[in-house]
């Protein structure tokens, strides 16, 4: 039997080596089914045909904008130090995994067993994040341009400049969650924190898939800005994260 033809990869973003999702899929062991409930909050609207073909053809150029407006301090004290909670923070979920060598997903739920509220797809590679946050500190900030007028919310813009730290690092694009992110989300539902390697039972391209689960504090500044803190259960010890969402 003729062996089945694999799709053509659409172009990879200026910082990323390779698309996220593999020619071969991986075979995730998966426990018992369990069925990721709906969020009580209002999931984004999906994408149009329009818009994927516009994200499709936009993730092959670089993004030219002037630098981060977010301020970044690589060596200032942590924000919140030993704290448990941000004053009007919302306690949410949030997981980031890929492959090592693919592009990183964030997926933020009101709790591991929900179906996603947010799934952001970064250009920077999985194993090079999880690095530099084993190492300190990591800023994300993710920038896009405000439109008179404009009622959308701003985590519910389709594709954002993105800064690592203060440096350019290609894109970030929502996207609505597939059947493999719900996989993975399935197989995570009864791990509140934590980080790890999910089998498989080939050995793939792109490496490992790897994973990092943590609760984050939601806060909104504005319409035009929203913030994700990684809390740290130990608190100042381990990895910390921010992400910034900002509209200028």
């Amino acid at each position: 039997m003729a062996a089945p033809q694999t799709q053509p990869r659409p172009p990879p973003l200026p910082t990323a080596s390779q698309n996220l999702k593999p020619t071969t899929q991986p075979t995730v062991h998966t426990p018992s089914p369990v069925s990721l409930q709906p969020s009580t909050k209002k999931s984004p609207s999906k994408p149009s045909k329009l818009f994927r073909r516009f994200r499709a053809v936009f993730r092959s150029f670089p993004i030219i904008s002037p630098s981060c407006k977010i301020p970044v301090s690589l060596h200032g004290s942590r924000m919140g130090e030993g704290h448990t909670h941000i004053h009007g923070g919302t306690r949410m979920t949030g997981t980031l995994f890929g492959y090592r060598k693919a592009r990183i997903n964030l997926v933020i739920q009101e709790s591991p067993r929900c179906l996603p509220i947010l799934v952001l797809e970064l250009g920077i590679q999985t194993g090079k994040l999880l690095q530099d946050m084993g190492m300190g500190l990591v800023r994300i900030a993710l920038e896009c341009e405000k439109r008179p007028g404009d009622k959308t919310k701003i985590v519910d813009e389709p594709i954002w400049a993105l800064y690592c730290n203060g440096k350019e690092s290609g894109y970030g694009v929502r996207r609505e969650a597939t059947e493999d992110d719900l996989s993975v989300m399935q197989v995570l539902h009864a791990v509140s924190m934590g980080a790890g390697v999910l089998p498989n039972e080939t050995e793939l391209p792109d490496g490992d898939l790897m994973y990092m689960r943590a609760q984050f504090e939601r806060v909104v500044g504005s319409r035009d800005s929203e913030t994700y803190y990684m809390m740290n259960p130990d608190g100042n010890n381990g990895p910390e994260l921010s992400v910034f969402f900002v509209r200028i």
